[in-house]
This record gives C-alpha cells, structure tokens and sequence, in this order.
C-alpha cells in the first residue's frame, strides 16, 4: 500500500491576524514549536509516504518550496491553484497528479490519498499515525474514510459527524454529518457520545475519489481534468491551465461527494469515520493557541520577549519588542512590527471585522506584513516618509533579483555585509561591505549575491513615488 500525502495550503487565516495575513497565513507561521503548521503536517506521517502533493496559492509559493526544503523535504510536487475553488476541486487535481505520477514510476497507479490541511496542530503525533493507519487500511479496500476528532467540548464552530454502524479496529460507517450546532445542541452532543468533530482529514484510493467525482460532481471532475490535463510545469512547480481551472465550480470535500454518499436517504455504507484522538486543534482563533499552549503558574502562555505583572489566563506573543501586562485577566496581546491585537478572549472571533476594516480602508497591514518575503530572500521597510522609504535587504546565497527599472525613483544601496554584484545600466561591477552605489530613476539595474553567505544591505528610495507597482521588469528567474 503506497501513502500518498496530499497537503491543502489554502485559507488566509484573518482570525489570527496580526501574524496571519493574506500573503503570508497561519500555516507559514511557527505557533507551537520549532516547526512551522506546514513543515509540521509535511513531516507528520514520516518514512511511511510518498513525498507530498501540495496544492496552494501563487502567492506564496516559493515560501512554501523554501519551507519544505529547509526540513528535507525537496521532492514534493506544488500544485498551483490560479484562483481559489474550495477543498474538492482541489483534492480533484491532487488525485490526478497521483495517479499521473505513481504511473509514471512504476509504482501502485491506485495509491492511498491521505488528505490534511496544512494549519492543524497535532500534539499526539504516535496517536495520529495510528489512527491514519488504521483509516488507510479500510480505504485501501476502497471506503473513503474521514478521521472524527474526538470532541472535549460543546464546540458549535465545528461541524459534527454523526457515528453509525461499528466495523474493525475501532471505525465505524458514518450514519450522517450535521453542520454546526447551537450550543444546547452541541451540549447534547457532546453528552450523547454519538459524535465526533468534522476535523477534514481523509483518506481514501486515488481511483475511488475520481469515481465518485463522477458520480456525484462530473462537471468539477471534467474542469478538473482539462486544467491539469492542460497544465504547464515551471521548475517546481505544476500549474494546471488558468481558463478551465477558473470555469470549474466551487465545492467543498464534504459538500461534493461524503454527504451526498452519507445522506439518510442515500447512506450506502461507503463512507466510515476512524475516531481521533491526538490533542488536535485547526487553531482557528486566538484562544485556541491559548488553550493548546504552555500555560505559568498563572494560567498565561507568554511567547517572545513578555513581562507578566498580576496577570492571569492572557496569551501573550511578542515578534519584536517587549510587551509589559499589568493587570491583565483573559486577554489577548499579539504584538507584530506593524501592528498590536489588543482583545478580550470572548471577543477573539471578532478579529475578523478588523481584517475586513482594514481592507475597506485600502490599508496594506490586512494581506502584508512589515517583513515581505521574496524568491531571492526578504526586504523590511524600517522607516517611510514624504518622498523617502527605508528597506533593509537580505538576498539569499546565490540568488537575484530581476532586471528592473523605475520610472518615478532612484535608489541608493549601502553594503551591510556580504558582497553584492551590481548590473546598472550597461556596467557590472560588485560593492563589499561598508561600500555603496547610486541608482538613478530610470536605469535598468540588478542585485545578485554572488557568494556563499547571506548578503544584508540597506537601501534607501527617494522620489516621488515608492509604491511596489513602479516596477518593470526586463529579465526574471523566478517567472513573475
């Protein structure tokens, strides 16, 4: 039996703002460990799988490449979502890609799709093996299997699975799903014993699901099939045809085939639930990654550069400078170089209106951080002012920027350390540490790190525009 991850990178995770944001979301961030959520779902099923399949964002794909190699994870395939179509269309071209390549490596044609959302933490990870074991093994006799989280609380954010008939090893045939509850609902429940949460973890042959596409959704399985069918590959990525992708209707996993198959009128027993018990948490809000974390004598999880003075129960996380809490009791204090989340636990879900607020405003601390992440390494923008922007500029070993000019600035560059190879106009020459050089409006210029080290530099704009749309670019390795 081949193991086939498939990892679903989507979601923006706006409840978990300031350090979530829609360029760079929650499963890119370290929140429980040394780990990334990514890196962690990535490694979760260790030596007993195939290499992943990924389906994310353009937006942030390099990260996600950068991400999966700096934990030794280099052969994984990224599939490129043009736009965003909900968790069936995606699974559709993962199933896809699977068969595509297990064929193409002469190994099971037919493997075993282990589905996981990229922004779980799991905390029992022998626990969670165990149970997809266990779930692999029913699909691989060709049931598709959903994991049930086993529920500590009346939660009504979640949806529920209601348990039907038992079969081996603890799994049982799914009687039916129910959307979210009310909380006297989820009170009973969670009472009754009868049903888990919907955690949306599956697994299930890569031939089953296409068939039950067929079945149940063809018109998604026929958009699928002529995107990837149509799709372009580009170094490490698969980018499956934009048009037919875009003309594929949206759906959900559940939505599209399991409770079709799990309905009452229709329940034909080919959908089972393997409960789970793992200390599972989607860290859908703030108070989640509270209830989950390393708590003092106090009750407060602190993370980062935190002082506690007669505070109790406050999650605490600091990115850059020191938070002093005084007085605190159930609050939420999340700290960013651009932004501070100030908030009552019982009012964490509302941290969404501030993301929308903020896209209303036109304002860039909705989907951007400070700190912006590129293919060839990372700028910050330390200070901005009328007419001038400061970035701080560290160019990874090796790599380039574009061939790129700008009609409305110019641009100095200071060495900090390392070496930078400079094209400006028809000259190449390279500047070292503590030298500098000039960038005039409307010069064809390139950086490169020629060495083996990290090159840090500070570059300072001037002009009468600074927006990162003044660009043009003439040459580009990263195909932006």
């Amino acid at each position: 039996m081949t193991l086939q991850p498939v990892i679903l990178c989507g979601g923006s995770g706006a409840r978990l703002w300031p350090m979530s944001r829609e360029h760079y979301p929650k499963q890119l961030l370290k929140l429980t460990g040394e780990h990334t959520m990514l890196q962690a779902t990535a490694l979760r099923l260790g030596d007993v799988a195939t290499p992943p399949i990924l389906v994310g964002n353009e937006e942030y794909r390099f990260l996600i490449a950068e991400q999966l190699r700096q934990v030794g994870i280099p052969h994984a395939t990224l599939l490129l979502e043009p736009c965003g179509r909900n968790t069936a269309p995606a699974l559709t071209l993962a199933a896809l890609a699977a068969t595509a390549a297990s064929a193409a490596r002469a190994g099971d044609a037919d493997p075993v799709l282990v589905v996981m959302p990229a922004d779980h933490v799991i905390q029992d990870e022998t626990a969670f093996r165990e149970a997809i074991m266990r779930g692999a093994q029913l699909a691989e006799r060709g049931l598709l299997v959903t994991f049930g989280i086993t529920p500590d609380a009346p939660e009504t954010g979640y949806g529920y699975i209601r348990i039907g008939q038992p079969l081996e090893a603890g799994a049982h045939q799914v009687d039916r799903f129910v959307e979210k509850p009310d909380l006297a609902t989820a009170q009973a429940y969670l009472a009754s014993g009868d049903y888990l949460w919907n955690g949306g973890i599956f697994a299930f042959r890569a031939s089953v699901w296409l068939a039950k596409m067929q079945q149940c959704r063809p018109d998604i399985l026929a958009a699928c099939r002529k995107a990837f069918e149509g799709a372009q590959k580009d170094a490490d990525f698969v980018r499956p045809d934009k048009a037919a992708f875009a003309a594929c209707p949206a759906d959900s996993i559940d939505y599209a085939v399991l409770e079709k198959l799990a309905s009452e009128q229709a329940n034909s027993g080919e959908v089972a639930v393997v409960p789970l018990a793992a200390r599972w948490s989607d860290v859908g809000a703030w108070n989640a990654l509270w209830d989950i974390g390393d708590k003092d004598a106090d009750g407060n999880v602190l993370m980062g550069d935190v002082l506690a003075v007669a505070t109790h129960n406050t999650l605490a996380i600091s990115a850059n400078r020191l938070i002093a809490c005084v007085g605190l009791q159930d609050v939420v204090v999340v700290e960013t170089p651009d932004a501070i989340l100030v908030a009552h636990k019982d009012s964490i879900q509302m941290v969404k209106e501030v993301v929308t607020r903020l896209n209303h405003e036109g304002r860039s601390e909705s989907h951007a951080h400070r700190k912006v992440y590129r293919p060839w390494g990372w700028y910050d923008s330390i200070d901005v002012g009328a007419r001038f922007q400061v970035k701080r500029i560290v160019v990874s070993p090796g790599a380039s920027l574009s061939l790129q000019l700008h009609h409305h600035r110019a641009e100095h560059w200071i060495v900090v350390s390392g070496t930078a190879r400079v094209t400006r106009g028809e000259d190449v020459f390279l500047v070292g540490e503590n030298e500098s050089t000039f960038i005039p409006l409307g010069t064809k210029h390139r950086l490169e790190n020629p060495g083996k080290v990290a090159l840090e530099m500070i570059e300072v704009q001037s002009g009468a525009y600074l927006g990162e749309d003044d660009i043009v670019r003439f040459e580009d390795n990263y195909g932006r």
